[in-house]
């Protein structure tokens, strides 16, 4: 007869885990509608921006993504919320007393974790990507006003190994690299460069039109030197490198993130970092739904005399602690102080220890 009871249970704790995980992310994304709507409508007035495109790309893809974003204030949130009004009313406690063990009340919750980490993990390897590039391409278009790179100086690239590119600087306006050099190097020794005053992109042949250039090519002992008003060049690099944003990688798949990542290591680009942090935020942000479910949980099972709103406060400052702290913790990747797998898991690791201790001083 017990074996049902328990059962039943844990369809009663996770049905109340996700309907109120459900209801948060609805009551969050209107409020962060309503903020966002306000503060962008001017913007989609004066750009002509398409209702039909403000609802369905733009908005689809911002709230795919703030979803993502905010799952674990959105978890820590709900079961904060839900688990406080069971203890309040003595639910728990009747749990307890009917000799169901702590550990085993937690067995329905994780399984509610799980629900949620697998559908945040896929959303963020396969349906965020596509969502974030509609809405990344809508605010390009119709919010963002697009700055030029001539501010861009001095990128150096390695396109492919032993060959290497440098630019002085950048223009946007004529899609011109400035001071462009082509070197290519073997056995460490530098077999042929190529120097232009300027390098412009053309569109009809997908490469680069050096203006004003003089060539070397070294042969053993021996230089042939050639220059020129024009030269055209097809190497691995091309105009969208330089427009690319930092936030383009939200836009990538996992297979196209991971290409990226490849390309921009051998490159030697400081934008690698960025993409680097996306990667490794896609994997460990689903994982913190068991950890923090595991810490609302403890801190709420003991009916407090604060009642719900000191454990809603409660939950609200240590989420937010945790989402700071996993933005902080991408800082370490930019300055180089962690590599970013340690450093993105590192509010995993801490909170997970914070976890563990206040559940064992929860009441068993």
């Amino acid at each position: 007869m017990k074996k049902p009871e328990i059962k039943i249970l844990d369809w009663y704790i996770i049905k109340k885990f996700i309907g109120t995980y459900l209801f948060t992310v609805l009551i969050t994304i209107l409020i962060f509608i309503v903020f966002d709507l306000s503060e962008k409508i001017e913007k989609f007035i004066t750009n002509n921006a398409p209702l039909n495109e403000i609802v369905f790309q733009y908005y689809a893809g911002f709230t795919c993504w703030l979803i993502n974003s905010f799952s674990p204030l959105l978890v820590f949130i709900s079961v904060i919320f839900f688990t406080s009004k069971l203890s309040q009313h003595s639910e728990m406690v009747a749990m307890l007393a009917g000799g169901i063990s702590f550990k085993r009340i937690l067995k329905p919750y994780m399984i509610a974790a799980g629900i949620i980490a697998a559908l945040s993990l896929g959303l963020g390897l396969y349906v965020i990507p596509s969502a974030n590039q509609h809405r990344l391409d809508f605010e390009n278009k119709y919010v963002k006003v697009q700055k030029t790179a001539s501010g861009q100086r001095n990128i150096h690239y390695q396109l492919s190994p032993g060959e290497f590119v440098y630019v002085e600087q950048f223009s946007q306006w004529s899609n011109t690299a400035y001071r462009f050099t082509l070197e290519s190097v073997k056995d460490n020794r530098l077999t042929s460069k190529v120097s232009a005053e300027s390098a412009s992109w053309d569109s009809t042949f997908n490469g680069w039109k050096l203006n004003t250039y003089f060539k070397r090519d070294i042969y053993g002992g021996s230089e042939i030197m050639e220059q020129g008003n024009h030269l055209d060049t097809v190497i691995s690099l091309t105009v969208e490198d330089f427009y690319r944003r930092k936030n383009v990688v939200e836009s990538l798949p996992g297979r196209e993130l991971n290409k990226l990542i490849e390309l921009q290591k051998m490159r030697g680009d400081e934008m690698v970092k960025y993409a680097l942090i996306e990667k490794n935020t896609r994997i460990a942000t689903p994982f913190s739904a068991f950890i923090l479910t595991l810490m609302a949980v403890s801190l709420c099972s003991r009916k407090k005399r604060g009642g719900l709103g000191l454990n809603i406060g409660v939950g609200l400052a240590l989420s937010f602690s945790y989402i700071l702290f996993q933005r902080f913790s991408q800082m370490f990747v930019m300055t180089d102080t962690l590599p970013p797998v340690i450093a993105l898991w590192m509010p995993n690791i801490l909170y997970a220890a914070i976890a563990f201790v206040i559940y064992k001083l929860a009441p068993k």
